[in-house]
């Protein structure tokens, strides 16, 4: 959203003048895009992680001012939740050992944030929802005081205009629940992976990422758990697009575009992506930044479009994409905000090299599968549901190598005869070290073999506590206890012991 956000009341005509600004941005973007100005090095990534704080009694600990002041990174920051920080990886070079250096920055990083965790009585845990965290815990004092959070929440419940409606079905059990506000969104911490990417590549590398939406939620899945019910093995992705729906139940029913979505269609450009967003979506938070982008344009500098990054910024597209300018020079990200965090360092720099390696090799290719004709946009969507539902128990819609066609697939021998080669093709086509490949490929086929994701993890042990006889409670904060070791201990999750 932007730190320069200052929650003030913005007037009807500081609102006019805002949307003139995102409209003339656009013509700003297009004029760049079609001058050839963007930097195009498509070797560069990113990661943001979002870590919870939990205390000794594994339940969430509001500590996370303290916690930051006492490591005073600034690549550390502050998340919507008081009881998160997020961590933000330096940008990296997905060549020779990029993906290990990668692995080993974020461990350090762990490691720093959970000692200065441990100076104010808390602990670190990556995990997609903190099982523990219980409705009460969500009411006063659940948010990190800034203006820009307040503002959000502010803003999202002026829209709405009631209060918001979480209603997820799981197999068993199911979450009704009104909330006055968008704390739910607060419980769930994520990973997110940027790729630079050209103009004339943005395409293919977003489509890639979108038909890789469902295998990639389905093998990571690490959120079962929410407001003390066991609901999809990603709930973290129904909760979040819920917590932030600002559109009352009518215009829903109308077919209003949701602000939490997948897509509508297979990506034409950036530029289309970026149009969408002004397009569609009322604006959330309408500040007027200072920059006059026009005159910065004529006078041969790179404007840095804010009003516009703040509207696609409160557009939350799993897949997203990404305008910054960094040395004077503009970029292109896809942004990939599908994952949870966790379970081990391992297991994320593993998902990491799943998603970067298969969105290279599916972009590169000369016969893409959604340029065939053949496969509708649905079928990533389906997929996407099924993934964060079900996980590795689940079916997958995938397309036919011959006819393009999709077809119907148990997620493991998806994974593990169609997706996993496309991952080691990707990371070998950068250059990626041939030892690195097989840490990783290991990682992920181990998963997929046993279909242990960190949510069937969760589920088995809170499972077996309650046929001892424990209740729900007990059981969630037995679990939370026992995961935490096991992430601290490093092993990937596909082997980890029974709960």
């Amino acid at each position: 959203m932007g730190d320069e956000v200052s929650g003030t009341v913005t007037t009807p005509e500081g609102r006019r003048r805002y949307r003139e600004r995102l409209r003339s941005q656009l013509g700003v973007l297009r004029r760049l895009l079609d001058d050839g100005a963007f930097t195009t090095d498509d070797t560069v990534t990113g990661m943001e992680v979002e870590l919870a704080l939990v205390d000794p009694a594994a339940r969430p600990s509001r500590a996370n001012r303290d916690v930051l002041r006492t490591l005073a990174d600034p690549d550390v920051t502050t998340e919507l939740g008081s009881h998160t920080i997020e961590v933000n990886v330096p940008p990296a070079r997905m060549q020779r050992d990029g993906a290990v250096a990668l692995e080993e920055d974020l461990r350090a990083r762990m490691e720093a944030a959970d000692v200065a965790a441990r100076a104010h009585g808390a602990r670190v845990v990556m995990i997609g929802i903190v099982p523990t965290l219980l409705p009460e815990d969500q009411r006063e004092g659940w948010m990190t005081r800034s203006p820009r959070y307040r503002a959000l929440d502010e803003a999202v419940r002026a829209q709405r205009g009631e209060d918001l409606l979480l209603d997820v079905r799981g197999e068993e059990e199911r979450l009704l629940a009104h909330s006055p506000s968008i704390a739910p969104e607060a419980a769930c911490t994520s990973v997110q992976l940027h790729l630079q990417a050209s103009p004339e590549d943005f395409a293919a590398v977003h489509n890639a990422a979108q038909l890789l939406a469902g295998p990639q939620v389905a093998l990571a899945a690490n959120s079962p758990f929410y407001a003390g019910r066991r609901l999809w093995d990603e709930s973290r992705l129904p909760v979040f697009a819920q917590a932030t729906d600002s559109r009352p139940p009518e215009l829903a029913a109308q077919g209003v575009r949701e602000r939490v979505l997948l897509g509508h269609e297979w990506t034409s450009s950036a530029y289309a992506l970026f149009e969408d967003s002004v397009l569609h979506y009322p604006p959330l938070l309408p500040e007027l930044a200072e920059e006059d982008a026009l005159r910065v344009l004529a006078r041969g500098g790179v404007p840095r479009l804010a009003e516009l990054k703040m509207q696609n910024g409160t557009v939350w597209r799993w897949n997203r994409p990404v305008y910054d300018v960094v040395d004077g020079a503009p970029h292109l990200r896809v942004e990939n905000r599908l994952l949870p965090s966790g379970p081990t360092v391992l297991d994320m720099a593993a998902n990491a090299a799943f998603w970067f390696g298969a969105v290279r090799a599916l972009a590169d290719r000369d016969r893409r599968p959604w340029e065939r004709g053949s496969l509708p946009f649905s079928v990533a969507r389906s997929s996407l549901d099924a993934g964060a539902q079900r996980g590795m128990r689940s079916a997958l819609w995938w397309p036919d190598e011959r006819t393009g066609r999709a077809e119907e697939r148990d997620a493991a021998d998806l994974v593990r005869r169609t997706l996993l080669p496309l991952v080691h093709e990707g990371l070998t086509s950068w250059g990626v070290d041939q030892g690195a490949c097989d840490r990783y490929l290991g990682v992920l086929d181990e998963r997929a073999r046993t279909r242990q994701t960190g949510a069937q993890w969760q589920h088995d042990a809170v499972a077996a506590a309650e046929d001892r006889g424990a209740d729900r409670h007990e059981a969630l904060h037995g679990m939370l206890t026992r995961y935490a070791e096991l992430m601290r201990d490093g092993a990937a999750v596909g082997g980890w012991p029974a709960g």
